[in-house]
């Protein structure tokens, strides 16, 4: 797979609203421009463990054998079809939980990698989609895994800080408008699908 496919399917997950996303947000618009910086620097190190444990794990099974590395990249795409599925038919909404006002910044930047810390889903995450990226015959898998990850962390970034400052306008496209969020996120299912599709077939 390409460091282009990569970008794209990177971005769309990050893109989707989480609860870093929703943190994020609702620092902004309770705290300013300066704390949404802090709550999307904070989020983003909070994903740091869950990338080295996934890379360190794969590098690993690479070691055992190439029909177990196969075997996760087969049930990575799995897990993205699940995703996408999971978006194409959730009911759900997104709600803004606004934090306190008076939150100090060790507060704002201790919530926000807690967040991400505390979620184990980013570690199955990383560990099945990693691998789609990185050939088993990689003689540097762990330098590849870590530019990638080096790139995901980047967009998660940019992403949130962007997500943060245009807090308002965001906050308020959310609740004038779920519906067109959810056309947006069935969007995002079916193109997680179709990413899916691409990546079990590259893996037979």
């Amino acid at each position: 797979m390409s460091v282009w496919s990569f970008f794209v399917t990177s971005l769309i997950i990050i893109l989707i609203p989480g609860t870093g996303v929703v943190y994020t947000i609702s620092t902004g618009l309770t705290k300013g421009e300066k704390a949404s910086v802090l709550a999307a620097i904070s989020c983003t190190a909070g994903i740091i463990p869950h990338l080295c444990v996934s890379i360190a794990f794969s590098s690993l099974i690479i070691r055992m054998s190439d029909r177990v590395f196969w075997a996760i990249k087969l049930a990575g795409a799995l897990y993205l079809l699940y995703l996408g599925a999971g978006m194409l038919f959730s009911k759900t909404k997104l709600e803004l939980t606004n934090t306190k006002p008076n939150d100090n910044v060790a507060s704002t930047i201790r919530h926000g990698v807690l967040i991400n810390l505390l979620n184990p889903k980013l570690t199955l995450f990383f560990f099945s989609f990693l691998p789609q990226y990185i050939s088993a015959e990689s003689k540097n898998y762990i330098g590849e895994a870590l530019c990638y990850s080096l790139l995901f962390m980047l967009l998660t970034f940019i992403v949130f800080v962007v997500y943060g400052i245009l807090a308002g306008s965001i906050s308020s496209f959310i609740i004038n408008s779920p519906k067109r969020l959810m056309r947006i996120q069935k969007l995002f299912g079916i193109t997680f699908i179709a990413f899916a599709i691409q990546l079990g077939i590259s893996s037979l």
